[in-house]
């Protein structure tokens, strides 16, 4: 007999999430960025339910991504394995959150840093001149440094890329500049042979400025996150998943 999961279609799981949806949770969305037409407002809390009841549907969970709507988006990297998916969908995925930073900055890495070809494709994204792959590109890689042991990683290449950041985050575009200001964090955090190159970057950069729009949101000091987490002897540690 089929399961739960399987029985789903992304008609009922779509009406379920416009059921839940809210004028709230759309408002705080738009301050957030998001188009007001491809969003419904529906909780991160709602999305996690719904996503545990159809865990293991990766063909819904496509389905979900190519509505174009940011709460099935979200809820599509929830439940999407990404380890299963072909180069040509992350690319999709990609292209699909153009205009959606939530996507970009969450989903799209959630699942790309499964998959075999999450490198390769984190240093394609990062050389786009759309502002949200791009984004994507620099989430992706820094999912890669604080979920891979160090001994897997190519250092050469991620210390290129600090220098790459140091060289130009003043000019890159505005979420552009916070997923590099992560990135920085994340290497200095989580790669501990790159640490004090990764504090020295971050000490060279400086102050980030970030337009955050209507939101509380406030862009991490990377000398401040780095130091602390030496500080608490937690350098190195690794992730087992990005997702949250």
């Amino acid at each position: 007999m089929p399961t739960a999961a399987m029985s789903a279609s992304v008609n009922s799981v779509m009406t379920e999430l416009k059921q839940k949806g809210s004028e709230k949770g759309r408002s705080m969305y738009a301050r957030h960025g998001m188009p007001a037409d491809k969003v419904l407002g529906v909780s991160v809390a709602d999305l996690k339910t719904i996503a545990k009841r159809i865990k293991g549907n990766q063909t819904l969970a496509l389905d979900l991504c190519d509505t174009g709507i940011m709460d099935a988006m979200y809820l599509a990297g929830m439940v999407a394995d990404g380890s299963k998916m072909t180069k040509a969908q992350l690319e999709k995925w990609a292209a699909g959150a153009s205009e959606m930073q939530i996507i970009s900055e969450y989903a799209v890495p959630w699942v790309t840093v499964e998959n075999p070809h999450a490198r390769e494709m984190a240093l394609q994204w990062i050389k786009s001149k759309e502002e949200r792959v791009a984004a994507a590109g620099w989430c992706t890689y820094s999912g890669i440094v604080v979920t891979t042991d160090d001994s897997e990683l190519d250092l050469a290449e991620i210390e290129n890329l600090l220098n790459r950041v140091v060289k130009e985050i003043g000019g890159a575009k505005n979420r552009v500049r916070h997923t590099m200001n992560n990135f920085v964090i994340a290497v200095g955090t989580s790669v501990k042979p790159l640490s004090k190159k990764a504090l020295a970057a971050a000490t060279a950069i400086g102050v980030v400025t970030v337009e955050m729009g209507g939101t509380a949101c406030r862009v991490p000091s990377a000398p401040a996150d780095i130091q602390k987490a030496e500080a608490a002897g937690k350098l190195g540690k690794k992730k087992k998943t990005i997702r949250c």
